[in-house]
């Protein structure tokens, strides 16, 4: 009962906060939305397109995951804002899920969010499993994608995916199953088991993220982009350089670009309003490569 009034107002909130932005004249109307997506786990996102019917190409963002789980109960709806919109500004419609297990977890149910349990742990970091986490994040963004293609509101051949930190090793995952809609990836500082214990530099079994990379790269041919910055403390360019030298030995179809340092810590760099126009030319040039 309690999941079907949240439901209801959400729907509700949907139709309330609509709202049409302001652009350049050379540039589209946006228009922001919170949907309910009625997938096998029931999922919120925060949807950003041009104004109108549609069909538009669709853009599926996903965001990076917290191990703690007072965190994920207070995850912000829209984390990356100022990025989306400006893939919604070069046509795409996007949808930027809430990933299961995030926002209003029940006190006494700790793993549980808005409608269902927090599912892509990577086990102990004695012997994670960064294989099958990927996998549980990368199913997420096929009930998505097959979903807007039923509403007929796609261009079903059309599709993008975009990724943060753990995001970004769902969609490297994602890749590995090539999707025959999925056209290009791009990610953000991607990877799993950054930072343990709150360290920096601190990393559950590098070895094992590095192999996993090689597993997913052995099936990989969509295109990708990976991006990461300097001054990233989850996933330094040491561990990122060897993720992606045994993703593309492995036959991944990756390209790798590290940026200089950004703020106190890089592995926010896509979350930033300023890195737009820093990330912007390359992901654009990309894109356009691979229409």
């Amino acid at each position: 009962m309690q999941g079907m009034h949240l439901l209801r107002l959400l729907i509700i909130a949907a139709a309330v906060m609509t709202a049409s932005l302001a652009t350049a004249a050379d540039e589209p109307q946006l228009q922001e939305e919170v949907w309910a997506l009625p997938l096998p786990i029931p999922t919120i996102a925060y949807v950003v397109r041009p104004v109108g019917d549609g069909p538009f190409p669709l853009a599926v963002m996903n965001h990076g995951v917290s191990l703690d789980s007072r965190q994920r109960s207070f995850f912000p709806l829209v984390e990356f804002r100022d990025a989306a919109m400006w893939f919604a500004r070069r046509g795409y419609m996007v949808v930027a899920p809430s990933g299961p297990g995030y926002g209003a977890a029940a006190l006494d149910v700790p793993e549980a969010g808005i409608f269902t349990v927090f599912f892509s742990k990577i086990g102990k970091c004695s012997n994670p499993n960064f294989h099958d986490a990927g996998l549980a994040a990368a199913q997420l963004n096929l009930w998505i994608i097959d979903y807007m293609a039923e509403l007929k509101r796609i261009v079903p051949d059309n599709v993008i995916v975009i990724g943060q930190s753990a995001g970004g090793w769902g969609s490297i995952a994602l890749s590995s199953a090539n999707p025959p809609r999925v056209k290009a990836i791009v990610t953000f500082a991607a990877g799993r088991g950054g930072r343990v214990d709150g360290k920096p530099h601190n990393n559950c079994a590098p070895d094992k993220l590095v192999e996993a990379a090689g597993d997913f790269g052995r099936t990989s041919r969509v295109p990708m982009l990976w991006l990461y910055i300097e001054n990233d403390t989850f996933f330094g360019p040491e561990l990122s350089k060897r993720m992606h030298a045994a993703f593309t030995a492995a036959g991944g179809n990756a390209e790798y670009h590290l940026f200089p340092p950004h703020g106190g810590d890089g592995h926010f760099f896509v979350g930033s309003p300023d890195a737009v126009a820093i990330w912007s030319p390359i992901v654009g040039a990309f894109l356009d490569k691979h229409r």
